[in-house]
């Protein structure tokens, strides 16, 4: 694999993660029942009969869907560098046309259309990279699947492991353009020997694909983190953090607890601040259409994404890490610049133990200049100071670039 491949990823960032499938219909509730279980894995724990939860395909008529505008959001709005869709999840429905199985969005619905074709085209439109999640060992519709908390010690897994996984991976590597990355799953019982097969696959078709860390057996090409979990320092490699706004990944119409605008830029920016990415969620409705709450949140951290592109775009991670906690701001590097994203109204911007020779400041969203001093202070700390205007003290959504003499950053340990 490039290292161009690596590189883009690395400087990539911040995606879209889109679930959507049958699981939307339900929203959350089975017979007047709500799950208080992630929606998308309604089929598994409400143990619904699986002749039961294929007649919801029936249903399955999303007119209210608009590939062209979720993508023009997630790349011109809000900011994002990739997408990923849900191309296969767990309840083993393909959301694409598929020659392997008729259980798929096109021959078992009125839609009849294929939504992968129209996300490809929108994201050729946009020039938005396109990844793929595909669930390669669970699939509670095939008898042979593996499945959460059941015996699966009778199935014989190699024979849906022949039949469907890799045909259907074939076909979307295959049939759908340049794939950037394909995210498995739940890899459960796969052996190293499967997974290999199916890593093996992948990059045979398609080189310069990437693969998730839930490939399995260490395989994937970057690390990806617990749902919702982040490492707490820079991990050196490639690595990314799934993420909901709410608390799950599939439509629920029950789950209000969405995460603020100020919340979310907060973990974009600590991720984008130990060299990670942050792949943020969707749950599409059962019609196709976004929550307006997902949209509203979006749209707020999409505004400080967009006007300060150039302080987390291809940044490198803090490291050395800073050793002071600051609750006010975080912090983001390049070759001889230091960012400092102010997220509470200040007067001024103090970071102690600097020890840098800063030769500019300037605010990243329009390029003025700002007054900066570089200073000792009475304990021998070095310590740099932005003052800032009358217009920025009351704001908690910048971030200022300090230019600096030295390449890397320069700071000196606790004071003690």
């Amino acid at each position: 694999m490039r290292e161009e491949t690596r590189q883009w990823f690395r400087d990539a960032k911040y995606g879209l993660f889109i679930h959507w499938g049958l699981y939307s219909i339900l929203a959350g509730e089975y017979r007047g029942v709500k799950t208080d279980k992630v929606a998308e894995w309604i089929l598994n724990y409400m143990d619904i009969p699986v002749e039961e939860y294929r007649e919801l395909a029936r249903q399955f008529a999303p007119d209210h869907f608009n590939a062209d505008e979720i993508v023009r959001k997630a790349k011109e709005d809000w900011g994002m560098q990739y997408l990923v869709f849900t191309t296969k999840h767990h309840e083993g429905f393909a959301m694409y046309d598929s020659k392997v199985s008729d259980y798929n969005v096109v021959k078992a619905t009125p839609y009849g259309k294929d939504v992968l074709r129209e996300i490809r085209e929108a994201c050729d439109k946009y020039g938005m990279k396109l990844g793929l999640y595909y669930s390669q060992a669970q699939d509670w519709d095939d008898p042979d699947g593996y499945r959460n908390h059941a015996d699966n010690s009778k199935k014989n897994f190699r024979r849906y492991f022949d039949e469907k996984v890799k045909p259907q991976v074939a076909e979307l590597l295959t049939n759908y353009g340049e794939i950037c990355l394909i995210w498995f799953d739940t890899p459960m019982e796969m052996t190293y020997e499967e997974t290999k097969e199916l890593a093996d696959l992948v990059h045979g078709l398609q080189p310069e694909c990437l693969l998730s860390g839930r490939t399995g057996h260490g395989l994937g090409d970057y690390r990806t983190s617990g749902d919702n979990f982040l490492p707490a320092l820079p991990c050196g490699e490639l690595w990314e953090a799934p993420a909901t706004l709410n608390d799950t990944w599939g439509y629920s119409k029950h789950d209000h607890n969405w995460k603020s605008p100020e919340d979310v830029l907060r973990l974009l920016l600590r991720i984008t601040a130990r060299g990670g990415n942050y792949l943020l969620n969707i749950g599409p409705r059962g019609d196709g259409s976004v929550p307006e709450e997902s949209v509203a949140v979006l749209d707020a951290v999409g505004r400080y994404v967009t006007a300060n592109r150039e302080a987390i775009f291809g940044t490198q991670p803090v490291d050395p890490i800073y050793p002071y906690e600051l609750d006010w701001a975080l912090l983001t590097r390049r070759p001889h610049k230091i960012y400092i994203h102010v997220l509470r109204p200040r007067k001024h911007a103090t970071l102690l133990g600097v020890a840098n020779h800063v030769t500019r400041a300037t605010l990243v969203e329009d390029g003025r200049e700002l007054e900066v001093s570089c200073t000792m202070t009475t304990e021998g700390d070095s310590r740099v100071r932005v003052f800032f205007p009358e217009d920025l003290t009351g704001r908690a959504d910048f971030a200022v670039c300090l230019e600096t003499e030295e390449a890397d950053p320069v700071f000196e340990p606790f004071a003690g």
